[in-house]
C-alpha cells in the first residue's frame, strides 16, 4: 500500500529519491493528481503504463518548474512564448518539437519528434519539480478509465493493492480538478488539442487567434491508426527473421543468421523492459537500412497489450 505523507522537505527529498531510483510518486497540482516518473528513464517511465493499466502508449506531458527550462526540452516558437508569457505557470500544456536531450526518453513521447510539457502553478508541485531538477512525466493518478483524482485520498483508493506508486504527497485538494488545456503551439495558430480551463475565448485573446480543432494530421494521442510508422515495413508475429530483415525479438532469440541487425526489446521476456525498449529498438532497427523488420510476437496481456497496440499502429498501411 503506498505511503501518504504532507507536502514538506522531509517528503520532498524523499520523492526526489524515488523518482531518481527508478519508482513512481504521485503528487498534486492544481488540474489533478499525477502518477510522476523520471521522465528520462524508460524503465521507470513504463511503471507508469503498467500501473494505470493504460491499452496504449499515448504521449505523456512532462511537468518542470518554469518556462525556462520547459524551453530547453521543445523548441520556442513566438506563439509558444506568447502562451507561455500569458498562461505559465498554470493548467496549460504546449505541444512542440521536441530538442535533443535525454532528459526525455522516446516511451515519453511515444516515439514522435514533439513533446508535451507542462509548468504548473501549484506552489507546492514548483517546489518539489524545482527540487527534483528533472522533468517528470505523469498522467492523472488514476487506473486507465476511472476518474482523475483530485485528492491524496482518491488517488491512495485507487492504489490500495499497487506496489507503485511508493509515495502519495497530499498537497490539498485541487483548485481546478480539470486537465489542463492542450494546445499544439509548433506553428502561427494555436490547435487545441484537448480543452480545459484555459478556455478558447483566453487562448483568443492572448494570442489574437481562434484556437483551429485538430485534423487528422495532427498529432494527437491515439487518434491515428498509423502512429509512429517506420520506414521499414512491418512483420509482426515472426517466428524468425527472412534473409536480410531486421529483427526485433522477445525472450529467447531464433537462429539469427538470415538478420541484416537485430535487437531483443528483453531476453528475459519482461514486459516492462519490453517497454522500456520498444521505440528505441525501432528507430535504431529503421535507421538500419533494412527493408522490412520481423518481430517476434509479444504475449497480449499486461503491458504486452499496450506494446501490440503500438507494433499494430506501427504495421498499419501509410494510407490510414
Amino acid at each position: 500500500m503506498p505511503s501518504v505523507k504532507p507536502l514538506n522537505q522531509d517528503s520532498i527529498i524523499e520523492a526526489v529519491q524515488y523518482w531518481r531510483d527508478g519508482h513512481l510518486v504521485a503528487f498534486g497540482t492544481e488540474t489533478v493528481y499525477g502518477l510522476g516518473a523520471d521522465a528520462g528513464q524508460a524503465r521507470a517511465v513504463s511503471q507508469i503504463f503498467a500501473t494505470k493499466q493504460r491499452p496504449q502508449f499515448n504521449p505523456l506531458i512532462s511537468h518542470v518548474a518554469d518556462p525556462d527550462t520547459a524551453f530547453t526540452l521543445g523548441h520556442i516558437t513566438p506563439l509558444a512564448k506568447t502562451l507561455a508569457d500569458a498562461f505559465w505557470p498554470g493548467p496549460m500544456t504546449l505541444v512542440l518539437r521536441r530538442c535533443d536531450s535525454n532528459a526525455i526518453c522516446d516511451l515519453v513521447t511515444a516515439g514522435l519528434d514533439t513533446v508535451a510539457l507542462r509548468v504548473p502553478e501549484h506552489k507546492g508541485a514548483q517546489a518539489l519539480l524545482a527540487a527534483a531538477n528533472i522533468p517528470i512525466a505523469a498522467p492523472s493518478a488514476n487506473p486507465s478509465g476511472r476518474l482523475s483524482p483530485t485528492t491524496a485520498e482518491h488517488v491512495a483508493t485507487a492504489f490500495a493493492d499497487y506496489s507503485e506508486p511508493r509515495l502519495i504527497l497530499d498537497m490539498g485538494a485541487c483548485d481546478k480538478g480539470l486537465e489542463s488545456t492542450v494546445i499544439d503551439a509548433r506553428a502561427d495558430i494555436p490547435v487545441l488539442l484537448r480543452p480545459g480551463s484555459i478556455t478558447v475565448e483566453m487562448i483568443t485573446t492572448a494570442t489574437g487567434h481562434p484556437p483551429l480543432a485538430p485534423d487528422a494530421q495532427i498529432l494527437s494521442p491515439g487518434q491515428l491508426v498509423s502512429h509512429y510508422a517506420p520506414d521499414a515495413m512491418i512483420r509482426l508475429n515472426a517466428d524468425a527473421p527472412r534473409l536480410g530483415e531486421a529483427w526485433l525479438g522477445f525472450g529467447d532469440d531464433p537462429d539469427l543468421s538470415h538478420a541484416a541487425v537485430s535487437c531483443n526489446l528483453s531476453p528475459e521476456a519482461d514486459l516492462n523492459d519490453a517497454a522500456a525498449h520498444l521505440f528505441s529498438m525501432l528507430r535504431q532497427l529503421d535507421q538500419s537500412g533494412a527493408k522490412t523488420i520481423a518481430i517476434a510476437p509479444i504475449p497480449d496481456h499486461d503491458l504486452g497489450v499496450a506494446i501490440n497496440d503500438r507494433l499494430t499502429r506501427a504495421a498499419a498501411p501509410r494510407n490510414q
